[in-house]
């Protein structure tokens, strides 16, 4: 019988637990210090654990629809290894991310720079923050992602092809970080610098590479899914497959429409919906909600826009006591005040709704017709022309369930 959503989500974090122990004992091994060991320990359950952990269960998702069966406990655990490196690959982003972008929490409750430091005394009833050392713990977390794959992979064919890829996703998503900096500068407000064809470069670097292509190109690396194969037609005529070429041909817009749909709900959603309060307009970001505005508005609106992103207060930019203005009297359950007020009412005016839901309409017809293109029929064969049997190829139905999980979604 097939395991319930909470069943699965249990059973992938009892495989955390063994990799925190064996990430643990190396640290051990190597003589460092208890106070060290502990340090580590607390970084991998603090940071790592507790999100959603879609990327995870999707490596498990997907192994078990190419292979076309239930899994071993081995090939589960290989699985779930995986999926692990990519949730820690999250973690070494987000942990960076908060002390770069001075957020304050994350995933309900302070972000790691802000955590009590466990290494030091109490003063006046609390710890002091762990501030800069996160600076070293981020990348201590993308570190174990590759003693994990020598650990578990090491004997296997494809080893070098994982250790390639998690290298070259962590690359293109700091590419996508460095774009969006430099793109929007903590404290500098400048609408001048966006585009949607800046958004399109950083949430396809930035998202779209390690959410959606990683997860899926890890497991058809471990399912033996080769850079290429060829398919023997009913005709006998012969066609190239190049999977993951195809794969992302997918993940790509899949990934650009989920991070569109993310910055619509920012704006759109209810508090009490969304599970949290939306901050892209005054925290400046770089969002399709504002890019979309700025294309379609009028040169009043662009002003007003230009005045009021990006302000947490109640006084437009340029305004008498602008500088100094911190204070927010606007709507309520919203993260700015009047300022942020103003860009929603300009979102409205052009008709922000109107032009999500057309979008959204849009790209479910491209999407469906993108994966309906991927080949499953015929015959896998070798350059001799016979049959393979140690891989079954692509299957449409790992791009559909990455689909259904968010098309429509209203959180």
């Amino acid at each position: 019988m097939a395991l319930s959503k909470a069943e699965r989500r249990a059973k992938f974090e009892d495989v955390f637990i063994l990799i925190r122990d064996e990430l643990v004992a190396h640290l051990t091994k190597e003589g460092l210090p208890a106070e060290v060991v502990d340090w580590y320990r607390l970084s991998l359950e603090y940071n790592v654990q507790g999100g959603k952990l879609n990327r995870g269960l999707s490596v498990v998702d997907t192994v078990e629809i190419l292979k076309g069966r239930p899994l071993t406990e081995d090939e589960y655990t290989k699985a779930a290894i995986l999926g692990w490196s990519v949730e820690l690959l999250q973690a070494y982003f987000l942990v960076g991310d908060d002390l770069m972008d001075g957020s304050i929490t994350r995933r309900g409750q302070p972000c790691w720079y802000r955590a009590p430091n466990p290494s030091l005394a109490f003063k006046n009833g609390k710890r002091p923050p762990i501030g800069l050392i996160a600076v070293n713990d981020s990348p201590m977390l993308k570190s174990a992602i590759f003693q994990l794959l020598r650990n578990h992979f090491r004997k296997e064919s494809y080893y070098v092809d994982l250790v390639e890829l998690f290298h070259d996703m962590a690359f293109k998503t700091e590419m996508g970080q460095l774009t969006d900096m430099v793109t929007a500068p903590p404290d500098v407000v400048d609408l001048a610098r966006f585009s949607l064809e800046r958004y399109s470069v950083i949430v396809r670097f930035k998202t779209a590479f390690y959410s959606f292509h990683l997860p899926v190109a890890a497991a058809m690396h471990m399912c033996h899914i080769p850079e290429t194969y060829t398919i023997r037609l009913a005709d006998l005529s012969t066609q190239i497959i190049r999977p993951y070429d195809l794969a992302l041909s997918v993940f790509i817009p899949l990934g650009e429409y989920f991070q569109i749909q993310d910055d619509f709900l920012d704006f759109s959603a209810p508090p009490e919906v969304l599970g949290k309060v939306g901050t892209d307009i005054v925290d400046n970001k770089c969002s399709w909600c504002i890019n979309t505005a700025l294309k379609l508005s009028t040169p009043e609106q662009r002003a007003v826009l230009e005045r009021n992103y990006g302000r947490k207060g109640d006084l437009e930019a340029g305004a008498e006591g602008s500088e100094q203005d911190v204070k927010a009297e606007g709507m309520d359950h919203a993260a700015g005040g009047v300022c942020e007020a103003r860009v929603k009412e300009v979102y409205e005016a052009i008709g922000l709704r109107k032009v999500y839901g057309d979008y959204e309409q849009l790209i479910y017809g491209q999407l469906n017709e993108l994966i309906d293109g991927i080949p499953e029929e015929g015959v896998i064969v070798d350059e001799k022309g016979q049959d393979v049997v140690f891989h079954s190829g692509l299957k449409r139905e790992v791009f559909r369930s990455f689909f259904m999980k968010i098309y429509g979604r209203g959180k």
